[in-house]
């Protein structure tokens, strides 16, 4: 056994409250905003996660300055910002690293980057953040010996009008950032709709940028003044732990009430969780989630939001292990989201795969199908059988979302369960393990 894992000792409702950590696909991209300011930014709410710790080193090995001066505080000083080139170990751990060619374009004119990293969900296409820097005025290409992107402005970032050929979180958050350091207007079409992207807009804001939001098209007017903010800016909670916590309360028969989110941002989910006879209830500072019979089977298709999120997934198809009859999940974001399947086959899931036939597979899927894979080759949907006693047994973490899942399902099944892999739920959940063990679990890290 190694310091990487949980024994777990399921079979225990979760029951009580539980405070949501500040949301990480937030906080990450803020950090690296920080890096536009001539002044030190303080940003509150932000999570000790694996994923932050590496956003941090990135930044001080730049020769900025970032770091917790409090618990969930982070202050970030681009003062001594003096490399241009992302190393390639840390770099290429984490998919954000890409977004810091805003700051070293805007501070030396040329970024080096490595090929971005995080979880292998999928060839995640980089060609649509390509174009996007291209329409900015940057010159930008790959490496294939070294594994790097070289990019470089040879007279100026200037504002554009730009239309992403299918949405994409990251991408839209990227084009604000070059926007927000352009030289004249800009305007982004089709730009993701996620919760997350308006915070930063309204980071940006309350820093003196002009930024306007009409559906999926993001109008940012140019102006001379430099971001600047005068008092420490409050991340959002992130609203992808929170159906984490749903499902734990689920599966485990227990009743958990999570506290600082709200049911706009979790809209759909909640709607889901009602049609298949899970407890829901609205109160005054959060979500009450609580088992409260037999769960119904369910038909889910993932999709950008404002519909049921990838990210949800996971979860979700743990709990349908539990459902009477049938279900399905179809995965439209990326091609390789289904890490946990075979996990949960080792406790006794009922789960197969199989794939849709589709009349325009394109227009379906968020993600390029690849030459020579056809779409008859690939498996983006499973069948899930229920409802399946799980029993306990060994998993190993495939990627974060799926190490939540087993996780779950380890709290569920009776007797000794053991993950392997911890470190990659750390990227993404803060103190997951306390958390838990306020609610009840039986958890010990080793």
């Amino acid at each position: 056994m190694n310091e990487d894992a949980l024994i777990v000792q399921g079979g225990k409702p979760l029951k009580g409250e539980v405070n949501l950590s500040g949301a990480k696909n937030i906080a990450l991209k803020v950090l690296i905003t920080g890096l536009l300011y001539d002044e030190p930014v303080i940003f509150e709410n932000i999570p000790h996660i694996g994923d932050i710790n590496e956003i941090i080193h990135l930044i001080n090995d730049l020769g900025a300055k970032a770091e917790f001066i409090k618990n969930n505080v982070v202050k970030i000083d681009p003062h001594g910002l003096k490399r241009y080139e992302i190393d390639l170990l840390h770099g290429s751990k984490i998919r954000v690293s890409f977004m810091f060619f805003a700051p070293l374009l805007y501070c030396f004119g040329k970024a080096v980057i490595p090929n971005p990293g995080g979880c292998r969900l999928g060839a995640r296409p980089i060609d649509r953040h390509i174009d996007m820097l291209k329409a900015f005025g940057v010159e930008i290409g790959y490496n294939s010996e070294t594994g790097f992107y070289e990019a470089q402005v040879n007279d100026e970032i200037h504002g554009c009008a730009f239309t992403f050929d299918k949405p994409t979180h990251t991408g839209t958050e990227l084009a604000l950032m070059m926007a927000s350091i352009a030289k004249g207007n800009s305007v982004i079409h089709n730009a993701a709709l996620e919760p997350e992207i308006d915070d930063l807009i309204n980071l940006f804001n309350q820093s003196g940028a002009q930024i306007n939001r009409e559906g999926s098209s993001i109008t940012v007017r140019s102006t001379k003044e430099k971001l600047k903010i005068d008092h420490p800016y409050s991340i959002q909670p992130d609203r992808n732990e929170a159906p984490t916590f749903a499902a734990f309360a689920l599966a485990t028969k227990g009743d958990i009430y999570v506290k600082g989110i709200t049911d706009q941002a979790l809209s759909f989910f909640l709607e889901e969780l009602k049609e298949i006879n899970a407890g829901v209830e609205q109160l005054k500072d959060g979500i009450r989630f609580y088992y409260k019979g037999k769960l119904k089977s369910s038909h889910i298709t993932t999709c950008p939001h404002p519909g049921f999120m990838t990210d949800w997934q996971g979860p979700w198809a743990l709990l349908m292990t539990q459902a009477e009859g049938e279900s399905t999940i179809h995965e439209t974001i990326f091609e390789n989201r289904f890490g946990y399947v075979s996990e949960l086959q080792k406790l006794g899931a009922r789960i197969e795969f199989f794939q849709p036939e589709l009349n325009n597979p394109e227009s379906v899927y968020q993600f390029k199908i690849e030459e020579p894979t056809t779409v008859k080759d690939l498996q983006q949907a499973i069948k899930i059988y229920g409802p399946v006693k799980l029993h306990n047994g060994v998993m190993e973490v495939k990627d974060l979302r799926a190490g939540a899942t087993i996780l779950i399902a380890a709290c569920m099944a009776e007797g000794e369960s053991v993950v392997q892999g911890v470190s990659t739920i750390d990227r993404g959940y803060e103190n997951i393990e306390g958390k838990l063990i306020k609610l009840g679990a039986d958890i010990k890290r080793v």
